[in-house]
């Protein structure tokens, strides 16, 4: 194999193929940062509505420093992985004291800040700065699985370190920035997991796997997680033209994201029956009148989730609830709901009552 000529037919084929896409208008730092976070576990036509909205909000690291959490997550609403939204906000804060309001030029530097790992440290070092370091995603391990002809899933650590090795050994002098984005985006658009576009491919000349024929067969399918379902039920209350909601707790699943309570419908109860327990156990609230609105289907990591959805009416003229499993409350008017982050199902919940809250 010879690697100058891969390269110059990678190099060659991105430059003509390359989707123009928001960040590569400008490779500033902080739109490669804030794009690549957001890429993880997310389509690339749902991250450019994002980022783009992001920009709005959040022009620059100063700006994203000074925001609030709610207003944060309330922006990567719908992105799911809330941690990620966090993490960027507390690494604003500490770029603006401890690194003028910048990312640094330095691989160390930036593994140091929270939800910067090796892949996302090395995007902006060689797509903002066209530094020499490696980035590999699902698209490049697909590729070199397939370039390389490797016999064993890609998640194997020899394998795995084997990638990244050969990631760095092929980055051609100062022009880490295209060679990188070369081979995500040969992954994305002709090496697909499912029918790959061979007669396409710049690089099958040198593809061990087209040569040998067993490009389907790569890469090695490893073993995978069992798919758990979960039924789970939730309530909008409503007393007096407010709804109840609360904030779930900084530890819990989707922390300090607001929600209408609920939770797990347990081996042989109804999910109405669920209802009138869970909001007994988490705020010591009787409901009654309770209404089928809906039922919404979400997945998340390795859980599929069925959330039944219902209207229900407070039993009784308390309305301080103990709070069992939220960290906070708010009696809130219907046309509030917006200024709240929740979670992507109970988002999808506003959304299917628009007008009708």
């Amino acid at each position: 194999m010879s690697s100058p000529s891969l390269q110059d037919a990678l190099l060659q084929w991105f430059t003509q193929n390359g989707r123009d896409l928001p960040w590569r208008r400008t490779y500033l730092p902080y739109h490669i940062w804030i794009s690549e976070i957001m890429l993880q576990q997310t389509q690339m036509d749902r991250v450019i509505v994002y980022f783009k909205r992001w920009l709005d909000h959040f022009p620059d690291i100063a700006a994203l420093a000074a925001a609030q959490e709610q207003e944060v997550l309330r922006l990567w609403e719908g992105l799911g992985y809330y941690s990620r939204a966090r993490n960027i906000l507390k690494t604003a804060a500490l770029l603006c004291r401890d690194h003028e309001g910048a990312l640094p030029e330095n691989h160390g530097a930036l593994l140091n800040l929270p939800g910067i790992g090796r892949y996302t440290a090395g995007a902006i070092m060689s797509l903002a700065f066209n530094r020499r370091h490696p980035i590999v995603d699902a698209n490049v391990e697909r590729l070199f699985s397939r370039l390389f002809n490797l016999a064993a899933p890609t998640k194997e650590k020899h394998i795995h370190n084997f990638i990244w090795r050969k990631a760095d050994e092929l980055i051609p002098e100062g022009k880490a920035r295209f060679f990188n984005q070369g081979l995500m985006e040969l992954g994305a658009l002709v090496c697909l997991p499912r029918s790959p576009r061979c007669d396409d491919c710049p690089v099958r000349n040198h593809c061990e796997a087209f040569a040998l024929g067993v490009v389907g067969e790569r890469p090695v399918v490893g073993k995978t997680k069992e798919i758990i379902p979960i039924s789970m039920v939730s309530g909008i209350l409503r007393h007096h033209g407010k709804i109840y909601i609360q904030k779930r707790l900084p530890d819990d699943v989707w922390p300090n994201l607001w929600e209408f309570p609920g939770g797990v419908i347990e081996e042989g109860e109804t999910p109405e029956q669920a209802l009138v327990r869970e909001y007994r156990e988490e705020t010591e609230f009787a409901i009654q009148g309770l209404k089928k609105i809906t039922t919404i289907r979400h997945s998340f990591t390795r859980y599929r989730v069925t959330l039944h959805c219902y209207h229900c009416r407070l039993l009784g003229s308390g309305t301080e609830p103990t709070l069992n499993a939220a960290q906070e409350f708010r009696w809130a008017d219907p046309d509030e709901l917006e200024k709240f982050a929740f979670s992507a199902p109970h988002r999808r919940l506003i959304n299917s009552l628009a007008g009708g809250l």
